[in-house]
């Protein structure tokens, strides 16, 4: 059993421990890119800026426009105000006990239980919830799954995942870029050093891998703290408690893995080790909860 656990030591914690996995993708990051640039002989400064320049545009696009792809890639369809009334009501009502704006909402049609949050910051956000949770959860139930969302637009877990996913994905480029440029005619191995040039090409393998899971280690931390969040604004755990329990029956849809991360539970299909799932185990959710 679980001992008791405060909500705002929870959230604090997984503050600390996300912060920390970042840190550590983006000296990776550096570490990549220093030994790639001694490996092709090029002004580790030159390369890091090149890297830098294309690293905050590619920042910028993905800042701007995840929101329009995450909601585009569900064919969500923004919630009718006169038609999703209740839906509207416990927004409202959640918002003014957060002290948040009014995000946007959205309806995915869907019968799995979930929703999921977007948008770059509190004053350009958007909920977009299934209508399977609309059926199956009760008012308690919803109100725990949209104060977990909230959380997460409140942390800015958007904007730090969307950060960490772009330096995960630069990182992925420039291995691929060092790969490829050895088929391109690059340095032979026999006019440098022959164990930094084969700890490159194994660097350039690895490090994606090591990036990858820092990355899905970020996204069940967050989870954690949106959880908290929730019963931070609701004052009710139990309400989460019951809809992840009924979670435990649905079955894993066709989503897009790039987005699931988003997802308030994983849309996929949970592998057996929970180092390669975007979300914590439900049963460890729930414990959590339950001890809060």
């Amino acid at each position: 059993m679980v001992t008791h656990i405060n909500f705002r030591d929870q959230i604090a914690k997984n503050k600390r421990n996300s912060i920390l996995l970042l840190i550590i993708v983006f000296l990776i990051l550096i570490f990549v890119g220093y030994i790639i640039s001694q490996i092709i002989r090029t002004d580790f400064f030159i390369f890091a800026t090149l890297w830098i320049v294309g690293s905050i545009t590619y920042l910028i696009i993905s800042y701007y426009n995840s929101d329009k792809i995450a909601l585009i890639s569900v064919n969500a369809k923004e919630a009718e105000p006169q038609r999703y009334r209740q839906l509207y009501n416990l927004v409202e009502g959640l918002c003014l006990a957060s002290g948040l704006p009014m995000p946007k909402i959205y309806i995915m049609e869907s019968d799995m239980i979930n929703a999921f949050a977007t948008g770059r910051d509190e004053k350009h956000s958007a909920i977009c919830v299934t209508t399977g949770a609309l059926k199956k959860l009760n008012k308690q139930e919803l109100e725990g799954v949209l104060a977990h969302e909230l959380s997460h637009i409140r942390n800015y877990d958007i904007r730090f995942v969307t950060l960490v996913a772009v330096l995960v994905g630069i990182i992925s480029i420039l291995s691929q870029f060092f790969i490829r440029s050895l088929w391109w005619g690059g340095r032979d191995k026999d006019k440098g050093n022959t164990i930094l040039f084969v700890s490159g090409i194994l660097l350039a393998i690895i490090a994606p891998i090591v990036v990858k899971l820092v990355q899905l280690a970020i996204s069940r931390k967050r989870e954690f703290m949106a959880d908290a969040g929730s019963v931070e604004i609701t004052r009710y755990p139990q309400g989460l408690v019951s809809a992840l329990k009924k979670i435990k029956n649905d079955r894993p849809e066709n989503i897009s893995p790039a987005i699931a991360p988003l997802f308030f539970s994983d849309p996929l299909k949970q592998r057996i080790i929970n180092l390669f799932n975007t979300h914590p185990p439900l049963e460890k959710r729930i414990e959590v909860l339950e001890a809060m």
